[in-house]
């Protein structure tokens, strides 16, 4: 039985893998013959094993394969205990072959034998009970570098993209090979979180070079593919911690190429949701390191085009910094104020809601460190004539801890944002702000009456005298005028 699988076999000499990921897959092929001419122990017949011949091995990245040379391996039920390690080599092999998904109708059996294989896989990490050796590990770090490095469907985005995204009407791109790639995904989730995968072993197949191709993918059209990736990564972090400065350190130059080239990219929620965790577990007080990726990429962040992409996962991590430690509360209101979309509104009335959560978890002696010019930002988002930045920013007046900090510095806040209130009582032209802004200043009254009246006493006086100034100034451009048309020689023409 062996002399006819070995002469069926391609006379090419097959090589094994040396790296963990696979560059090719006819290098998964070459490596899954050297396998089955290896493993001579597994007693299996001869019709059951997947034969290959020297023509199909040119075009494993196709999918172009024979009618008879793609075959299901046998069950673990049926294999010995002690050969059940070889069998999971073999079918780990024999998913290294990936097909075609652009056309359904093509080698529909091959790809039902891979999709079923590919589950039997999954129930094996599930239920191992031995650990899996170096080999094993090597394998399946190779197997799944074949089927999810692959080549991108979308086109690059271009550099600086200017034109403002309507996230509301865009459709994900969903990859036609999902059926094969989540099993792929599943299987791979449950190997890295195994107690059975050893730490030691997997870290050297699992390398830099590995994570670099995994955090490409996070740019991925597919949504469902970027939930696995990003489950994937988490516990990559949280198992191997000789690689975690490394994989901050990739998630951050991901971060720069957003912000200073490409302004998209369609993981960024995913990858923030899985740094909210990690800066979660911080250890205080905050390395300096840490406080600079808070400065240079996160609050930059908030300048790109596609921000509501992920405006609610970058706020959860800027939260975050503020909660361990309160003293970056006015670095980071500085920073937002600096980032402001004065002329976006959609984006303004976003930055007013992180404000709120920043202002929450704010200190008096913080506040009162930027607190001037903040309230010159909220002054002009109270007279907003777009209704939903004033409704907003009036918002602000409902939250207590927010409250109590206006009223602690109320002294200071109110000359500035007194002459907005004003205004917006007298003349905005939406009902609904008029009644907040009324809503605000009863509040004032009530707290301090005699600022209020001094502030609107103060607020008509420089109203008084804004209007002599433009009074004086008509005045003396109609005296220019007078002039000019006085002293003008006509001119003649001949």
């Amino acid at each position: 039985m062996i002399k006819q699988i070995l002469g069926r076999l391609p006379k090419k000499q097959s090589r094994s893998a040396d790296a963990p990921e696979a560059s090719s897959l006819s290098h998964c092929a070459n490596s899954r013959n050297n396998d089955i001419a290896t493993h001579k122990s597994l007693n299996v017949k001869d019709s059951a094993l997947p034969v290959l011949n020297s023509a199909t091995h040119s075009s494993f990245g196709h999918g172009n394969l024979e009618a008879d040379s793609y075959e299901s391996l046998p069950s673990f039920r049926d294999a010995p205990s002690s050969d059940k390690q070889d069998l999971f080599i073999q079918k780990l092999n024999l998913c290294c072959i990936v097909f075609d998904f652009t056309d359904h109708t093509k080698h529909m059996k091959e790809k039902e034998i891979k999709r079923q294989t590919l589950l039997e896989l999954v129930d094996y990490v599930t239920s191992a009970k031995e650990k899996f050796t170096e080999s094993v590990i090597q394998e399946t770090i190779k197997m799944a570098s074949a089927n999810l490095f692959r080549s991108p469907t979308a086109q690059p985005h271009e550099c600086k993209v200017s034109q403002a995204y309507d996230f509301e009407e865009e459709e994900p791109l969903m990859d036609p090979s999902w059926s094969h790639l989540q099993i792929v995904y599943e299987f791979f989730i449950r190997f890295v979180a195994s107690s059975k995968t050893d730490t030691m072993l997997t870290k050297r197949y699992i390398n830099h070079s590995f994570l670099l191709k995994l955090l490409d993918l996070f740019d991925s059209e597919d949504p469902r593919e970027r939930e696995y990736l990003k489950a994937i990564l988490h516990r990559i972090y949280r198992k191997f911690m000789v690689h975690r400065p490394f994989i901050r350190k990739a998630m951050d130059n991901i971060f720069y190429r957003l912000i200073f080239e490409t302004d998209k990219f369609n993981g960024v929620a995913e990858l923030l949701e899985v740094l909210g965790s990690i800066i979660n577990g911080f250890a205080l007080p905050l390395r300096e390191e840490h406080k600079l990726f808070l400065v240079r990429v996160l609050i930059p962040l908030h300048k790109s085009n596609c921000l509501p992409m992920y405006h609610q996962q970058l706020s959860y991590c800027i939260i975050q910094f503020v909660e361990k430690d309160n003293k970056l509360a006015d670095t980071v209101i500085r920073g937002l104020l600096k980032c402001w979309p004065i002329t976006n509104s959609s984006k303004e009335v976003m930055f007013l809601s992180e404000l709120e959560e920043v202002l929450e978890a704010t200190q008096p002696a913080e506040f009162e460190r930027c607190m001037v010019l903040l309230f010159r930002r909220i002054a002009c988002c109270l007279k907003s004539l777009h209704f939903q930045v004033a409704e907003r920013a009036h918002y602000l007046w409902n939250n207590n801890h927010i409250e109590s900090l206006i009223r602690q510095n109320r002294k200071a806040i109110l000359p500035i944002i007194l002459p907005a209130l004003e205004k917006n009582g007298c003349s905005h032209w939406n009902q609904v702000i008029q009644s907040l802004t009324l809503h605000v200043l009863k509040k004032f009254s009530d707290t301090d009456p005699e600022l209020i009246q001094e502030c609107s006493h103060r607020f008509h006086e420089d109203e008084a005298k804004g209007d002599e100034v433009k009074a004086e100034r008509a005045a003396k451009w109609r005296h220019l005028e007078e002039i000019a048309t006085k002293d003008s020689v006509p001119i003649k023409f001949t």
